[in-house]
């Protein structure tokens, strides 16, 4: 069968929409169950057999069994009473890291006959995270000149909890010249910023510590805290300004190490010291290791390969200090731009042994077809050879079954060499391939190879 072509032919495509049909239970729609996260293994989560409107002895006859999208075993169906149940201790920042809601997509797999039936698992969080700021201490160099309502950007704390548990506000120590303002961004993130109330007085007082905290919105909230020192400069009137606030720029994943990735520009009006312009990011761990910021240039360079499929897009926050201490922002947003590096997989979850050469139509394999790209890249095609008396049959989920069609004679042919092919329709297309030999009645799963 060429690449691209349909994995049944169509003629055959009343038969399969009836197995399809054949397999679902009726009534039955994606259940969603949730669960806290860090609940103990063992603990009880729902009881599969009453939604499925099984008897428990049921879910044994059938084999039932329980498949994640991830193919992790967080999960286990106690044959015995029908219960779902945690197999380990779930870590919702583990599993999904900032994106909320966290949900673990899985299927109840049933054979005998086939039954797949599509569920999930909402992992709440709870607030097992204090804020923390990137430096334990950061310092301000301020013009005495500055009117009162300037407004000072300062680094963000970061939490790794999600929601209400994020958070919420920032506050700062009493003071006669500033307060703190909690900003909020359109994806949600909220930044403070120190407000100027009151001129400054150099001859005075050249220098103030603060102690800056971010409170989230758990019960009972956590906190964490970040010196603010503040240095009183005299004259610089003027704060450096981008030429552009936003830039957003495509990155493909397959860029090498110490690509440019876009160069960001400011400029101040004031000359000498006041006007020298040094450029600076504050991010995650996770941003500094992969970029880095020419703090002359502003160019911003690859440090790391990038992955699509672990994380798409990246948003930086890239200061402009002069000699005096002013600073301006901009923001970058990074989009990385899926490339096909992704083979197909292939995963068996069944095979059956032995084959009676007499049976008009046997179950041989039951597996599932997976492609972590996305787009083109991560759609496929599945494939065996035409001139055998097997067919394919898919199901839901990419799940596909491979039967014999009619009577099979081992005096006529004691051995069959099945090759399941799957294709995916990106450039250059990659495909796995996975060779099941039929012997002796038996089958036995032989090898998997991928090519482009």
């Amino acid at each position: 069968m060429e690449v691209g072509d349909e994995c049944f032919p169509k003629q055959r495509q009343v038969l399969i929409l009836f197995l399809v049909l054949g397999v679902a239970l009726a009534g039955w729609q994606s259940r969603r169950y949730s669960v806290m996260e860090e609940t103990e293994s063992g603990s009880f989560v729902a009881n599969l057999a009453k939604d499925l409107g099984l008897e428990v002895g049921e879910l044994a006859a059938r084999e039932a069994r329980v498949v994640s999208e991830d193919n992790e075993d967080r999960l286990q169906l106690d044959l015995q009473t029908g219960e779902l149940i945690l197999n380990e201790k779930l870590d919702r920042e583990e599993m999904c890291g900032p994106i909320d809601p966290c949900v673990m997509h899985f299927q109840v797999l049933l054979k005998k006959p086939l039954g797949i039936f599509r569920a999930e698992l909402l992992v709440r969080d709870i607030n097992d995270h204090s804020p923390e700021f990137p430096e334990r201490e950061m310092t301000l160099k301020i013009a005495e000149t500055s009117p009162p309502g300037t407004v000072f950007p300062l680094k963000k704390a970061q939490d790794l909890d999600v929601g209400n548990s994020n958070i919420q506000n920032y506050s700062i120590s009493p003071n006669s010249h500033f307060h703190v303002s909690t900003r909020t961004l359109g994806d949600g993130r909220k930044y403070p910023e120190l407000v100027l109330d009151k001129e400054l007085d150099r001859e005075k007082q050249a220098e103030l510590s603060l102690t800056l905290t971010a409170l989230d919105g758990g019960s009972p909230p956590r906190s964490g805290t970040a010196q603010v020192r503040i240095l009183v400069l005299d004259v610089n009137d003027n704060a450096p300004e981008f030429v552009q606030t936003l830039y957003q720029v495509q990155v493909p994943e397959n860029s090498p190490v110490g690509t440019l990735v876009v160069k960001v520009s400011a400029r101040d009006l004031d000359t000498g010291t006041n006007g020298e312009i040094s450029y600076y990011f504050y991010s995650s761990q996770e941003i500094s290791t992969t970029f880095e910021l020419n703090n002359l240039s502003g160019e911003v360079r690859l440090l790391k390969k990038l992955d699509f499929e672990t994380i798409s897009s990246y948003e930086l926050e890239i200061d402009a200090i002069d000699g005096g201490g002013l600073s301006g922002r901009c923001s970058v947003s990074i989009e990385v731009v899926d490339v096909n590096d992704n083979f197909p997989e292939l995963t068996i979850s069944s095979l059956t042994s032995p084959i009676p050469e007499n049976s008009l139509e046997t179950e041989v394999a039951l597996f599932r077809i997976r492609d972590r790209d996305s787009g083109d890249n991560g759609r496929m095609t599945c494939s065996i050879q035409d001139d055998l008396p097997f067919l394919l049959k898919p199901s839901e989920e990419n799940f596909y079954t491979l039967v014999s069609n009619g009577a099979l004679d081992r005096e006529t042919r004691a051995q069959y060499n099945i090759t399941i092919t799957v294709t995916d329709l990106g450039t250059p297309r990659l495909k796995t391939k996975h060779t099941l030999t039929i012997v002796n009645k038996a089958a036995v799963y032989i090898k998997e190879y991928t090519s482009f």
